[in-house]
């Protein structure tokens, strides 16, 4: 047995050293069970374990062990609520990264349905999708808006992402092309010359360039001037949540060569979405071992993160007077936030507006794809009521989340429709149409 999460250990492609890990972490998971609310892969996992007279983990099936693995949708969060982590523990328990390896060993040795593949291409080809979806922007949102509709049951039926589920509408202009023709207006105060190469994201650039134009906006305001590297690609977090580790090492080498090059020229990497964020800093270094990977990592920042940062050395720009401010707002901090353990700075971020801010910390269940699939919904709208609910009852002025999908389902489940910290940064300067 090798407890490794290195894939490229000579044994991690192992199916049978494989299931002997997983035998291992199941077991330590199942004495400990601090993990038990926040995925129904712990509940499934415990309740095989105590059917057993002398709760042995050793005697679970390989569909057992499997059925665990297909139930985590990768929330990371336990990262925060582990106490055996590797670095911090002597039994080196990684869960999320122990899933991710059994995702891949099974598509390596275990042929996967056509419908299976055609799934993982839909869901993962976000580029080319994103590229057709604004081109056609008006006709392809007329036909995927209606949840239900013989359209999108038509789609649940071919490519597997479910009917009932809110899909973002894309954007006639996309985010790039919006910034090629954007005039910069850098506030007075230029932060020591700081350039922030923008990461935008899939979800941005092609569904909510607003979130990108905000994000312009309260940097420059800041003194903090903004590049757009040229050839961006999707992070590639749907190639790897399929298993499919060459789909994202190919995306994380096209990003990596472009972002390391402007890193070099002393510009950091901010990035709007908390998943694409977290995977430019955790899961590049790892997959692909470089030194520009690791450089990358290094200076890449959650866009909220990045702020607070600058903050601490000259205080932000207070003045609100042109724009319009919030009372209360009701923040998620979503899971791949949290998990990225920088502290609740978009909360911070809001509150200098003056709002009083609560935190909800409650998941989602999307993770980026897993959640739209249709075998998945039910048991991610289970999982992501308590989120629901927390939002339906908050008697506050406004809801604010920085996971464009995890506001869609806010929005899905309650009818709010969530504003991402930065929107509300941009609105409080009065840069609404920057």
């Amino acid at each position: 047995m090798t407890t490794t999460y290195d894939p490229f250990h000579p044994k991690y492609f192992d199916e049978g050293d494989l299931r002997e890990e997983l035998t291992r972490v199941y077991d330590l998971c199942h004495g400990c069970r601090l993990c038990f609310k926040y995925c129904t892969s712990f509940p499934t996992l415990f309740s095989y374990v105590d059917s057993f007279d002398d709760q042995d983990a050793a005697h679970m099936t390989p569909a057992q062990q499997d059925q665990v693995v297909d139930e985590c949708f990768q929330c990371k969060l336990c990262y925060v609520n582990c106490p055996y982590i590797p670095g911090q523990h002597e039994w080196a328990l990684d869960f999320p990264r122990l899933m991710m390896r059994a995702e891949q060993v099974l598509r390596r040795n275990r042929p996967r349905s056509v419908k299976e593949r055609i799934t993982d291409k839909a869901l993962a080809s976000t580029d080319l999708m994103g590229r057709v979806g604004s081109a056609t922007a008006p006709l392809t949102n007329r036909a995927v808006s209606k949840p239900g509709s013989g359209t999108r049951a038509l789609m649940q039926k071919l490519v597997g992402i479910h009917a009932e589920r809110v899909l973002p509408p894309y954007a006639r202009t996309r985010f790039s092309t919006w910034f090629r023709s954007h005039s910069p207006k850098l506030g007075t105060d230029r932060r020591a010359e700081r350039v922030a190469a923008v990461f935008p994201t899939c979800l941005v650039e092609y569904q909510d360039p607003e979130i990108g134009k905000a994000l312009v906006g309260v940097y420059e305001r800041n003194g903090i001037a903004c590049d757009l590297p040229d050839g961006q690609v999707c992070c590639g977090m749907p190639w790897l949540d399929a298993g499919d580790v060459k789909k994202f090492e190919e995306h994380a080498r096209k990003n990596v060569t472009v972002l390391a090059e402007a890193v070099k020229a002393g510009h950091d990497v901010v990035v709007p979405q908390p998943t694409c964020g977290y995977v430019l800093k955790n899961e590049y270094p790892d997959f692909l071992g470089t030194d520009d990977a690791r450089l990358v990592a290094e200076h890449t920042f959650d866009s909220s993160e990045y702020l607070m940062l600058r903050h601490r050395e000259a205080p932000l720009d207070t003045d609100f007077s042109a724009g319009s401010t919030y009372e209360t707002i009701t923040w998620q901090a979503a899971c791949h936030y949290r998990a990225q353990q920088i502290g609740p700075k978009s909360r911070d971020v809001m509150k200098l507006t003056g709002a009083k801010v609560t935190m909800v910390e409650r998941c989602s269940a999307i993770d980026g794809t897993w959640g739209l699939r249709a075998e998945n919904v039910e048991m991610a709208k289970k999982i992501a009521k308590p989120l629901m609910e927390a939002v339906a009852k908050a008697d506050t002025d406004l809801v604010a989340g920085d996971c464009h999908l995890s506001n869609t389902a806010i929005k899905e489940a309650t009818g709010e429709t969530p504003s991402h910290p930065l929107q509300v940064l941009a609105r409080a300067y009065g840069l609404d149409d920057t």
